[in-house]
């Protein structure tokens, strides 16, 4: 489990398989901004809400040069599913394996009702153009992390 990246480290590397059948690469986004967000879980509320905000914004993002992928632990069909209910258009990845989620310290010890278990912890990550991090919020809170992200980046959502 590493949750030891810090802002200025290379981003871990990773290819999955993505919506659309088509896979995901960190190295697809060279060149540009990419936010990398990890979320719990397909049409939960807070998940919806976070995948509706960052599509809702991918305008402003487009304009900055920076892209969006969500990634779960969900399968890629799942995600065909979740993008169409909630006519979402930005990518989501699929990690089964958990290999990037853990590559990138989000699989974590979570308690509810007093029973621990292992989940997704809800992230962002910003890459820079270089492949480096330049920015990570931890412990997301879904209500107003868009605009966050969006000022982090120099612009302001509506």
């Amino acid at each position: 489990m590493n949750n030891s990246l810090s802002i200025g480290d290379q981003a871990p590397d990773f290819t999955l398989p993505g919506d659309g059948g088509k896979d995901i690469s960190l190295s697809d986004y060279k060149g540009q901004n990419l936010v990398l967000y990890f979320y719990p879980k397909d049409d939960t509320s807070g998940c919806t809400t976070e995948a509706i905000d960052f599509t809702a914004n991918l305008a402003k993002f487009s304009k900055l040069d920076t892209a969006i992928v969500g990634i779960s632990k969900d399968s890629a069909a799942k995600h065909d599913k979740f993008k169409a209910k909630h006519d979402l258009k930005i990518r989501l990845a699929a990690d089964e394996e958990l290999k990037t989620i853990k590559a990138y310290g989000v699989w974590v010890e979570k308690s509810m009702y007093g029973r621990k278990y292992m989940g997704i912890e809800r992230s962002t990550f910003l890459i820079d153009a270089d492949g480096k991090i330049a920015e990570i919020w931890r412990k997301v809170r879904v209500k107003g992390h868009v605009d966050a992200v969006l000022n982090r980046l120099g612009e302001t959502a509506d």
